[in-house]
């Protein structure tokens, strides 16, 4: 595996600009439009799977963070609060679950809406250190792949162990496999919620959940978030250093907190378990992954550029490139330098396909299509768009190769 910074100024991914702050990370066109991409499949994933999207501001009035426990808990890792007078200060969130509990009280709810399975990619805020900074594996500022599932007690082991396949399903599609799982388990010390009932709860049904899904994991003490226990899916950058990248934790603290209630078939009002789950991370951490596992050459789903046209000569390539963006390829064409060069510079840039349009190709309807793994045939238009499309789309179940364009 490749540095991810190094990388992502090669390939214009993302840029860090001193002005603007360290752990601010700028993603550029580049960068932005394969993030777009993985969002896009994250969301349809989601929804495939019973998630209801909603949006959330980024930051709440800090009587919030002081119900939900985090200034308590967790103020070291939190900006300082923002007083607009005696009356109102707010604070960047660390984290969307108080929102998403907000959204679950918006009205009354019957036990026949549960699970509520709550989504959204939304940003959260962090206090980082300057010196634990880097690249977009450890910033101040990123966006969650967040989703909160609000639930009966007897529906909690199912529900995690449905957020387990999700993930498996995000990650198999995304093109990496994890290097570990991990339970991270309560510590000693005031960072935790004071509760021994729930976190024995809440430890049992992640051990049974993880026995149902058939996972092995390792023991973490002291690695639990201050609410609660969790399943870490744990990562390994370019260097051998380990990171979690998704996330599954089963919580009491907070519905209590925030007085969350149902109504069961009997009209008793209960208290619902609020589970946590992260399939994909935050997209910062993520794509730190995913271009040191990829050594920058995406899958073609969501490659910055998926074709790079090369017209030679006073070839017309105007018609084929409409075509192709008309189907949603992302499309660039390139005049600059001879055809050897530009093939070179869409090697460097990790391109999946080059298409070069010369006079013979352009009369007979026809584009000279090369993948990168070096392969080249001569198609007609129409066969190579269709390959193209089919390559391109993105993926909604396992990954699978780019198809070759050999003859």
């Amino acid at each position: 595996m490749q540095d991810h910074r190094r990388l992502g100024r090669e390939l214009e991914l993302f840029h860090s600009d001193p002005l603007v702050g360290a752990g601010l990370p700028l993603w550029l066109p580049r960068g932005a439009a394969a993030r777009r991409a993985v969002e896009d499949y994250l969301l349809d994933l989601e929804r495939r799977h019973g998630y209801r999207h909603v949006y959330s501001p980024p930051l709440a009035k800090a009587e919030m963070y002081h119900r939900s426990g985090h200034l308590p808990h967790y103020a070291d890792d939190m900006f300082p609060p923002m007083a607009l007078d005696a009356d109102n200060a707010f604070v960047l969130r660390p984290s969307l679950c108080p929102h998403h509990a907000a959204v679950f009280a918006a009205r009354g709810r019957s036990y026949r809406e549960l699970p509520l399975r709550i989504g959204e990619i939304g940003g959260q805020y962090r206090a980082e250190r300057s010196g634990v900074l880097g690249g977009l594996s450890r910033v101040r500022a990123m966006s969650l792949n967040d989703g909160h599932v609000f639930c009966a007690e007897d529906q909690v082991e199912a529900e995690v162990v449905a957020a387990l396949a999700v993930m498996r399903e995000a990650h198999r599609a995304l093109g990496f496999a994890p290097s570990s799982w991990r339970l991270s388990l309560r510590g000693e010390g005031p960072k935790y919620v004071d509760d021994p009932e729930l976190w024995r709860r809440g430890t049992a049904v992640l051990r049974r959940a993880l026995a149902a899904a058939g996972v092995d994991a390792v023991d973490g003490p002291g690695e639990a978030a201050f609410y609660g226990p969790k399943i870490d899916i744990q990562v390994l950058d370019h260097a051998g250093r380990e990171s979690t990248l998704a996330t599954v934790q089963v919580d009491y603290h907070m519905p209590a907190r925030f007085d969350l209630s149902y109504v069961d078939a009997g009209g008793a009002r209960r208290r619902p378990v609020m589970v946590h789950r992260s399939a994909a991370g935050s997209m910062e951490r993520l794509f730190a992954h995913l271009i040191e596992v990829h050594d920058g050459a995406f899958p073609a789903w969501f490659a910055p550029v998926q074709l790079e046209v090369l017209p030679v000569g006073d070839a017309d390539a105007r018609g084929f490139l409409g075509r192709a963006g008309a189907l949603g390829l992302r499309v660039e064409e390139s005049h600059s330098g001879s055809l050897s060069a530009r093939i070179r510079d869409a090697a460097r840039r990790r391109v999946p396909f080059v298409a070069v349009i010369g006079a013979k190709e352009a009369a007979e309807d026809s584009v000279s299509l090369r993948s990168r793994d070096g392969s080249v045939a001569v198609r007609p238009v129409a066969e190579a768009l269709a390959l193209l499309e089919a390559a391109c789309r993105p993926r909604k179940r396992d990954a699978v190769p780019e198809p070759s364009v050999s003859v």
